[in-house]
């Protein structure tokens, strides 16, 4: 059975049918999933969804693209979050350089922020970084992010920083950009680091793996995902299945 490490079913995306879908996903192999905040309104439905749905656990976290308006009182309000049973992660939280919507200082803020929240929680974190590579790890280099456990989500940098993550203890998390025929960096990824150190994901609703790029991702996907990372590896699908959950349920503590 898959574990699903990163998925947004509160997305507007699912509305049409978000409860038909979830309904489906074990029986066509999904065993667990993890819904991920990335705005106030988002952490919220997703309390929601872990509520409704035994097999639906939640990170409460907020994306750097959405941090501008954070106050003390927001984070208050996600502190209490991480005391619910089913939350397991602080996420998905870090920098984000290429859309530029905010401050690069207002990010590394609360970036530092949730990280202390996970520090006080003892929760793991879920890691956001586009083009913003060296920022990301020098802010988790000084905050000594190798004393919290986590994952660099939708990892999309080089063999030499993926080494650096997983010398500080951190999971790789691979998706359906491993499918693309322009993926080869993160196939170069997948092929350097260890089994022990990658976890599945879709960032559902985007990010789709081939035959759908372009459509609305969801975690029955992640099949293809699955194939390939054993194609790339020379392992078979059932073992990249069964290490990857391994690995999700050793982060996560479910």
């Amino acid at each position: 059975m898959i574990f699903e490490t990163h998925a947004h079913y509160d997305d507007e995306a699912f509305d049409r049918d978000r409860d038909e879908l979830l309904k489906t996903m074990h029986a066509h192999g999904i065993e667990k999933i993890i819904n991920v905040g990335a705005s106030l309104e988002g952490v919220k439905d997703t309390a929601d969804l872990m509520e409704r749905y035994p097999f639906v656990y939640g990170a409460v976290g907020i994306h750097p693209d959405e941090v501008g308006s954070l106050t003390e009182e927001d984070m208050k309000w996600l502190r209490s979050l991480c005391d619910r049973e089913k939350t397991v992660a602080v996420g998905e939280i870090g920098l984000d350089y290429y859309w530029d919507k905010e401050n690069h200082d207002v990010q590394k803020k609360w970036f530092v922020r949730q990280m202390d929240l996970a520090k006080e929680t003892g929760l793991p974190i879920i890691v956001h970084s586009r083009d913003a590579a060296k920022d990301t790890l020098d802010v988790m280099k000084a905050e000594r992010a190798d004393n919290l456990k986590g994952v660099i989500h939708c990892y999309s940098y080089s063999k030499e920083h993926a080494r650096e993550y997983m010398n500080m203890g951190y999971y790789l998390g691979v998706g359906g950009v491993v499918t693309f025929k322009n993926g080869k960096r993160l196939k170069e990824v997948v092929e350097y680091a260890p089994l022990d150190y990658l976890l599945l994901e879709t960032d559902a609703p985007y990010l789709a793996p081939e035959p759908y790029r372009g459509k609305r991702n969801c975690s029955l996907y992640l099949t293809y995902v699955a194939q390939t990372i054993a194609q790339i590896k020379g392992a078979s699908y059932e073992e990249v299945v069964e290490v990857t959950r391994r690995n999700a349920e050793r982060l996560f503590g479910i």
